[in-house]
Order: structure tokens, then sequence, then C-alpha cells
């Protein structure tokens, strides 16, 4: 593998989507051009991301950099899981195991469900009035 060399990842949640790109190095971790602390505010999305690195033992050795759009924070973060998860499985096929018992290679397909025609959302209608 070269210097310059770097494995992708592609990660989905609800309308987010997260392109991951890990390159060999100390441990930088860049999410649209920000660290990844600045971008992500709650402490619980800031953990949730590095897991996947932190599981395989492989936090230090890659670089990440990551390009998100769409969504919110919530499904931005496991978008980048996601992301993750599927660039170390490129790279090292042995890491399967640890990442699936972990859940992290799992897609989550819930999605936001339409609203329909005569109600006020998905499921609520108008309220009812007597008089």
């Amino acid at each position: 593998m070269t210097a310059s060399a770097f494995t992708v990842g592609l990660g989905r949640r609800k309308s987010a989507v997260a392109r991951v790109r890990l390159r060999p190095g100390a441990g930088g971790f860049l999410v649209n051009g920000k660290p990844v602390d600045d971008f992500f505010c709650t402490l619980q999305s800031r953990r949730r991301v590095r897991q996947a690195l932190e599981v395989t033992g492989t936090s230090e050795t890659f670089d990440v950099s990551v390009n998100v759009k769409g969504g919110g924070p919530t499904g931005q973060a496991d978008a980048v899981v996601l992301g993750i998860a599927r660039a170390l499985k490129r790279l090292h096929p042995g890491h399967d195991d640890v990442l699936r018992a972990n859940g992290l290679l799992t897609r989550d397909s819930r999605m936001k469900e339409r609203k329909k025609y005569g109600r006020r959302g998905a499921r609520r209608g108008f309220q009812f009035s007597k008089r």
C-alpha cells in the first residue's frame, strides 16, 4: 500500500450519506473538514463515531476523512459509523467478526414514513370536532 492510497467506505442512515476515507496515519479524524469534536456536539455522537476504530484497535493507525451530507446529527453519526466499519472490513477482512458482533456492519434501514393525504402527518389525523 502506498502512502497516498486510501480505502473508501459508504455509510447511510435515514437520509444521511457518509463517504469515508481511511488512510494510514497517526489517528487524525476530520468530518467535512472540521475536527470530529467540533462537528459532532454531543458526547454520545463522538463516542459512537469512534466505536468501530476502538473495537478493532486501529484508532491510532489510520487517518479518517469523512464527507457527510443530509439528515440530522444522529443520522449522520450512524452513517459515519457504518462507513468506517465497511472501510475497515475492506482493509482487514479478519475484523468482520468483531465489527458484526458489535452491530457496526448492520445498516439501519428505518426511514421516515411518508405523509398521507387527508392526515396531518404520517399517521396523525386532524383533531375531531363534533360542533
